[in-house]
């Protein structure tokens, strides 16, 4: 006979108390009872939830599982097909067609190349930082700042518009916006990325959107994948650079070690994106019956994948909750698995890395201003887990 089967009534809306960095307590609790749990979604609608990390990357890689965002069920309505280019909700073919010209732009190789341009616009935010302060807003001096030039020099966004674009974006992702004010975000972004693709089509510049204009994608696609890569470009990246600074400063032995070892820099991204998670959970809908985990996943049910709580799986990591940029922590989910893992992956990697090592070599006194607990954090409402802002000060 199996286990009784544990049961989350709601996603939880905050943290516990003192525990930024951990995923919330009824998350934790769930993957204690085992690896995948009853859920019951908005308006009522029953689902599921997973929570581990072996069954998450199962269903990541499982054709039986859709993307499709008609297909979601998880409100007691039914949601529209995904618009053209917006390929994370979608399946293959459409899928593929419109990811496979990107593929080729956003490779290890050219990232990499990226790397003095990267380093420039990092030094420029810290120069400006430096002297403005011995305080700062982490967040809009720097955290935000260095993705959201390095992602629209990629796409080809003109200069003068980038504060603007930042801003809008923002407010459609924070999780705090009302929804009348989230739509007119997404509708000014929806009509200036339109504007970008007509005038990139009739004078095309050194970038990735002007090289897209080249292929047999429409404007409507080439709108909806910019947008794609812009709002995953920027939201991401800034919310790790500032929620991952906001980490090391709360550890300090492991801010110590990779002070006195700068060439831990790359185990130690990849243990903050393993610890953090920032892209907290995603949706499938199984195609057909599938079993998992040993239970029945009904076709047309949409399942909640937790990625905060499969990178801290205890079955795959000893000590989850342990921040330890010394280890190795192979296989984390932070970036997805399967046919839609992020396709910025490698620019997130490379923004990290630079920035981190450039900011704590800048600042080597770097210090909150304010309590811990003083910490403004983006509610678990938003999409992209982080920090509003993040007070610190230095030594002068």
């Amino acid at each position: 006979m199996s286990e009784p089967l544990h049961t989350v009534t709601t996603l939880p809306t905050e943290r516990q108390a003192g525990c930024p960095f951990d995923p919330p307590a009824e998350l934790t609790d769930a993957r204690r009872h085992g690896p995948i749990s009853r859920y019951t979604h908005p308006g009522g609608v029953p689902g599921w939830m997973i929570t581990g990390h072996e069954l998450v990357r199962s269903v990541l890689a499982d054709p039986r599982f859709s993307s499709r965002k008609e297909l979601m069920n998880v409100v007691d309505f039914a949601l529209p097909p995904a618009p053209p280019g917006e390929f994370l909700l979608m399946d293959d073919p459409e899928h593929s067609r419109y990811r496979k010209p990107l593929v080729g732009k956003f490779t290890a190789r050219r990232m990499r190349l990226l790397t003095e341009r990267i380093e420039e616009i990092t030094a420029e935010c810290l120069d400006a930082m430096e002297a403005a302060g011995p305080s700062a807003d982490l967040v809009t001096a720097f955290a935000k700042p260095i993705p959201t030039i390095v992602i629209c020099e990629l796409l080809g966004v003109p200069y003068q518009d980038r504060d603007s674009f930042q801003e809008q974006i923002d407010r459609f992702m924070n999780g705090e916006t009302s929804d009348e004010d989230l739509i007119a975000a997404y509708t000014a972004t929806q009509e200036y990325l339109a504007e970008l693709v007509v005038a990139k089509r009739a004078n095309p510049t050194d970038d990735v959107l002007s090289e897209l204009t080249g292929s047999d994608l429409t404007d409507e696609e080439l709108k909806g994948i910019s947008l794609v890569l812009l709002a995953a470009g920027f939201d991401t990246t800034a919310n790790m650079l500032s929620l991952g600074t906001f980490a090391l400063l709360q550890h300090p032995e492991q801010l110590a070690a990779l002070r006195a070892q700068p060439t831990l820099i790359d185990q130690a991204v990849e243990e903050l994106l393993r610890y953090l998670s920032v892209a907290k959970s995603f949706h499938r809908t199984a195609l057909e019956d599938v079993e998992v985990g040993g239970r029945t996943i009904e076709a047309g049910t949409t399942v909640v994948l937790s990625y905060n709580t499969a990178n801290r799986d205890p079955e795959r990591y000893d000590d989850p909750h342990v921040l330890d940029i010394q280890r190795k922590p192979s296989g984390h989910l932070a970036f997805g698995h399967g046919i839609h893992l992020c396709l910025g992956a490698q620019l997130a990697r490379v923004e990290l890395r630079v920035a981190l090592l450039a900011l704590l070599d800048r600042f080597p006194t770097l210090r909150l201003a304010v309590p811990a607990d003083e910490v403004a954090l983006r509610p678990e409402t938003a999409d992209i887990y982080g920090v509003k802002s993040l007070p610190v000060t230095w030594d002068v």
